[in-house]
């Protein structure tokens, strides 16, 4: 199994930062699993945030989050992080962490889920 553990959420003033990360374990988990983050607004769908390859060396982004947000992984720790900077009210969501054998920016391509860490910006 693979177990993702979220951390860094929180409260936070519009245009302030906050760093998400993602710690990985399991017997099954591979340093070779795409990682990516959605999130969840109350009220609506799970949506695409960031997603990176195995190596790091390839990354994507939704347009929303575009030149504000920025996925990175530290392969050594297990551990996948998104840097959140200029936070806007709409922004407010639980952050999921995900991991699976494709990079890509749809939630199916992704296998195991961690539990969310809620991040709320305040206007």
């Amino acid at each position: 199994q693979v177990q993702l553990v979220e951390s860094g959420g929180g409260l936070v003033q519009t245009g302030g930062s906050l760093r998400l990360s993602c710690a990985a374990s399991g017997r099954t988990f591979s340093r070779f699993f795409a990682m990516g983050w959605f999130r969840q607004a109350p009220g609506k769908e799970r949506t695409f945030v960031a997603a990176i390859n195995w190596s790091g060396s390839s990354t994507t982004y939704a347009d929303s989050v575009k030149g504000r947000f920025t996925i990175s992984r530290d392969n050594a720790k297990n551990t996948v992080y998104l840097q959140m900077n200029s936070l806007k009210p709409e922004d407010t969501a639980v952050y999921y962490c995900a991991a699976g054998r494709n990079f890509m920016a749809t939630m199916s391509s992704y296998d195991y889920w961690g539990q969310g860490t809620q991040v709320t910006v305040s206007s």
